[in-house]
């Protein structure tokens, strides 16, 4: 346990002596194109991946990467915590994230995030926020951008299903984009606002991507990919210090006799 917090504490030592050196990079880049501004962030994230890999012992893998289009997508993904946020900018193409408006205030942190380019919402409204996340989407499928959202809002516990939103189906199908849908277990080693990040293998599938058409709308679609998440959430569940108890249960229980 020694062994744990010390190894926890090299990454919070690195992540507060990169954070607002990789931003006031990001900030010194502002005049720059949005891809030139982009490797700063990205860096960031990747420099974060490697002390969770390297240091934590927090190592992860990937099942369904021939699932990824080559085009620019939808990545509709479960959200359990921070881990998701960094890893999923380097499984995917350079993209950007639907990000509430309150991320923005947080001092150098919110400063570089405006930077790379999210699309910001206000939750609290929510009228305008839809149509927030169809002009700016739009604008950023221009650039070149994939568009990542966590459907449910915010992050859930592992075991437990959050109310799936339609902003992610809603983009796909007006912007003629792929949808797809990915789920992970990190919350099982990473839990929410938790300072302790635990080793061991996180497992992200990735699945087909859901495609739109005439007779298809943002309602089938999310229902399809909430369906597929969840239906691998249970698979993949179990395995980590923080797994839900049921899922736990499930995994140690001997399988039934024929």
């Amino acid at each position: 346990m020694i062994g744990l917090w010390i190894r926890n504490l090299l990454y919070w030592v690195v992540l507060i002596i990169a954070t607002p050196l990789f931003f006031l990079l990001l900030m010194l880049a502002a005049p720059l194109p949005r891809r030139s501004r982009h490797v700063f962030g990205v860096t960031w994230a990747m420099t974060l991946l490697w002390m969770l890999e390297h240091v934590i012992g927090l190592k992860y893998k990937v099942i369904g990467a021939e699932n990824i289009p080559s085009a620019p997508s939808v990545i509709t993904s479960k959200h359990q915590s921070g881990w998701e946020t960094l890893a999923l900018q380097k499984i995917f193409p350079w993209q950007v994230y639907v990000a509430k408006r309150e991320l923005t205030w947080i001092p150098l942190f919110g400063w570089g995030l405006v930077l790379m380019n999210p699309i910001i919402i206000n939750r609290s409204d929510r009228a305008r926020a839809n149509q927030r996340l169809l002009d700016q989407g739009l604008e950023r499928k221009r650039h070149g951008f994939w568009i990542t959202v966590f459907p449910e809002g915010t992050r859930t516990k592992p075991g437990v299903g959050g109310k799936y939103k339609l902003g992610a189906a809603r983009m796909a199908k007006q912007f003629d984009m792929p949808m797809v849908p990915v789920a992970h277990n990190a919350g099982e080693f990473w839990p929410r606002n938790a300072f302790l990040k635990y080793p061991g293998e996180i497992t992200v599938v990735i699945g087909p991507a859901i495609h739109s058409d005439e007779e298809t709308g943002p309602e089938a679609m999310m229902a399809e990919a909430e369906a597929w998440i969840e239906a691998r959430q249970r698979e993949i569940g179990g395995v980590g210090p923080f797994a839900h108890p049921d899922e736990k249960r499930q995994r140690l229980a001997p399988p039934a006799s024929a």
